[in-house]
């Protein structure tokens, strides 16, 4: 068996499996291998019963306290004991297995494994898994069960079935990194690390089979920055610009001053310009720092020369907000400079018409998403290309871009708070600069972590906020409600708050599987208030702005980066009015409330990263996700920082000693690499 067999080749999977992990993208052995867990069932050391919390999966062992009891409700059989030990008395209920009254007896020990959730009278342990003689427990302690990322019809068993067989037979298994680099860093074997990734028998053999494949992520990543960087500094600067005395007056005449920091990143920008290769910079601010008025100088400045400039957002809800602001913002300060948007829900006509517009050079500014790189898009002499961190371009995106025109510049918009040393690693192939001030004009954001006993006090205060005219956003972790994790979810979450809130306030819902045109009617609606509360999952980091919204509360808070929820914050202190951050956290863990104290204390994104760096450590199993092209499967730059630094010291050694990867020992990771930038081509060209 090879790596490049299909899965057809498994005892067990069939056309209709074979359809099902196609669905998850599992057509080859190889993309089976590398399907890894998105976490473990952990059979931990027993607690007491005086330590349980709730929305825990915990175990627990004590004695059968009075009688097994056996009641009907609606048609449903609940069978009820209580268990004791030394530090209190725990309320376990299972459904329809009466059968446990006979077979478990009064007076017995007996070991418990199961979720602990709140009930009317307290905390009750649910549908548990029993041990029973209770020392039962002992053979499956420390163990640790895959949980795989699903789909419907596709099982847990399903997979961990045909990965375990991948693993006994595979014959031919290559490694993927140098020998060197495995013996200088401390790294596992390719086989070893899968083996101890998918089913590990201790923590320990998990971190170490994480920590291999954290690296080989990390090393292709920055060898891919390496070799984009390397193409991108042969592009000449083909275009000219002078000064342009009419920005200098629209500096002055803005309603705000300018900071220190945007006027630096503007005059490097400048400088950028009419440099002799073409710009690729990243500007790196925090949220509210005002990236967004030093992006419009740099598309007056070309536009005043003559040329054009595309703004690419990453939603069209955005897009078409920055074309209305940046209209408005021409119109009111008598700039001769015209903007278009393009979209996907512009008719057929209305395209075509902006397609001639941009193509005679009539617009200056063009605004729109990934539309703005489409084939029948051509400029006339694009010279700018301001994106967010979610559309990087390399070469062959510029010249789709360029249309008739030289290569254009890139300027990159990221709200990230990175800190610096990493941020140099992971945008390897762009020059950095840096807002670390916020305008004077802006209200701190009022923090507060507070419990899940506050949710009813937090919901009259929104009620409060919305008869103020205001409006409110409330995070949940999830769409819809997993057997496995106990988390706020936003489909039940939402109809549940319309219910408390009443008819008079308008609950809406938003998260990342509804289809782009449902989003966009979302988050229109929110942004003319015809709805005051969104609920949504993490889709709104990058939402629209809402100025009149003065509310986030973030349901189970914990269960976010810090760098995360910072951005997630972000969403309101954007207007005149006082802005409210509520993070609602269900975890009595001290080390828990440390980190979440953190965003309590400090509204700055680059000091909350920096203390994110510090904190974060091989104790989470898996860090939170980053987005855009940094995606890993597994790796977290916050939580992984020190591999990251090791793997970009790595790359430039391996990239001096044999910069086109044509040694033996690089063949298979120059493979890898080429598949991987295969994917960032064709993945910003979708």
């Amino acid at each position: 068996m090879r790596e490049t067999d299909s899965i057809r080749v498994l005892k067990g999977i069939g056309d209709k499996t074979q359809q099902l992990f196609l669905k998850i993208g599992i057509q080859t052995i190889g993309d089976l291998l590398q399907y890894y867990p998105r976490g473990y069932d952990i059979y931990e050391e027993p607690i007491s019963i005086g330590e349980i919390e709730e929305g825990k999966v915990v175990t627990v062992s004590g004695t059968i306290f009075g009688r097994i009891q056996v009641n009907k409700m609606k048609n449903l059989q609940i069978t009820t004991l209580y268990l004791k030990d030394i530090t209190g008395t725990l309320k376990v209920i299972w459904f329809r297995m009466p059968f446990l009254k006979n077979t478990l007896q009064k007076g017995g020990l007996l070991t418990l494994r199961g979720k602990i959730v709140r009930k009317k009278d307290g905390c009750v342990m649910e549908h548990p898994e029993i041990f029973y003689p209770a020392n039962s427990y002992f053979t499956k302690l420390n163990s640790m069960q895959p949980i795989y990322p699903l789909t419907t019809g596709l099982t847990n068993s399903m997979i961990q079935k045909a990965v375990q067989q991948t693993l006994l037979d595979i014959s031919v298994l290559k490694e993927s990194l140098p020998h060197t680099l495995i013996q200088e860093y401390g790294l596992l074997d390719r086989k070893t690390a899968l083996k101890n990734i998918h089913f590990p028998l201790s923590k320990e053999d998990f971190f170490e089979a994480r920590k291999r494949f954290v690296f080989e992520e990390f090393l292709i990543f920055i060898l891919s920055l390496r070799k984009i960087k390397e193409r991108e500094d042969r592009a000449k600067n083909n275009f000219t610009f002078y000064e342009q005395p009419t920005i200098d007056t629209f500096i002055e005449s803005l309603p705000y001053q300018l900071t220190n920091a945007q006027k630096k990143v503007w005059s490097e920008i400048k400088q950028d310009l009419a440099g002799n290769t073409v710009m690729s910079r990243l500007v790196q601010g925090d949220v509210g720092s005002g990236k967004t008025i030093v992006a419009l100088l740099g598309l007056m400045y070309v536009g005043l020369n003559g040329y054009q400039g595309a703004l690419m957002a990453p939603t069209e809800v955005l897009a078409r907000q920055h074309y209305e602001n940046i209209t408005k913002m021409m119109q009111t300060y008598h700039i001769p400079l015209k903007v278009e948007l393009l979209s996907g829900s512009l008719t057929a006509k209305q395209k075509r018409e902006a397609y001639e517009r941009i193509a005679s050079g009539e617009v200056h500014f063009i605004v729109g998403t990934h539309a703005l790189i489409q084939d029948k898009v051509q400029y006339k002499n694009l010279a700018l290309v301001i994106t967010d961190e979610q559309h990087r371009f390399g070469v062959k995106q510029r010249e789709t871009l360029a249309g008739k025109g030289g290569m254009p510049h890139i300027l990159v918009m990221s709200a990230t708070p990175i800190p610096r040393t990493l941020a140099i690693i992971l945008y390897g192939d762009l020059d950095i600069s840096v807002i670390d001030e916020l305008p004077s004009n802006r209200l701190p954001i009022k923090n507060c972590v507070v419990d899940t006993g506050y949710r009813n006090t937090a919901y009259s205060f929104m009620k409060k906020q919305i008869a103020e005219g205001r409006q409110c956003y409330i995070i949940c972790p999830m769409v819809e409600e997993s057997e496995h994790l106990e988390a706020e979810d936003v489909t039940n979450y939402s109809q549940m708050l319309q219910e408390i809130m009443g008819e008079s306030i308008r609950v809406g819902c938003l998260h990342g599987k509804m289809k782009q045109v449902e989003k966009d009617a979302i988050m229109e609606s929110f942004g003319r208030n015809d709805l005051q509360i969104l609920v949504s999952t993490t889709v709104i980091e990058v939402g629209i702005d809402v100025p009149n919204a003065t509310v986030i509360m973030i349901e189970n808070a914990e269960r976010f980066g810090l760098a995360q929820l910072h951005q997630l914050r972000g969403r309101v202190g954007r207007g005149g009015h006082q802005s409210y951050c509520i993070f609602m956290s269900s975890s009595k863990s001290k080390e828990t409330k440390k980190r979440l104290n953190i965003l309590n204390q400090s509204n700055d994104g680059f000091f909350i990263a920096s203390e994110d760096l510090k904190l974060r450590g091989p104790g989470d199993l898996f860090g939170i996700r980053q987005s855009g092209l940094m995606n890993f499967k597994l790796g977290d730059v916050f939580q992984d920082s020190i591999l990251l630094k090791q793997a970009a010291n790595a790359a430039d050694k391996i990239l001096r000693a044999d910069p086109l990867l044509t040694e033996e020992s690089h063949q298979l990771l120059a493979s890898k690499l080429n598949q991987y930038l295969s994917e960032i081509m064709l993945e910003m060209t979708l």
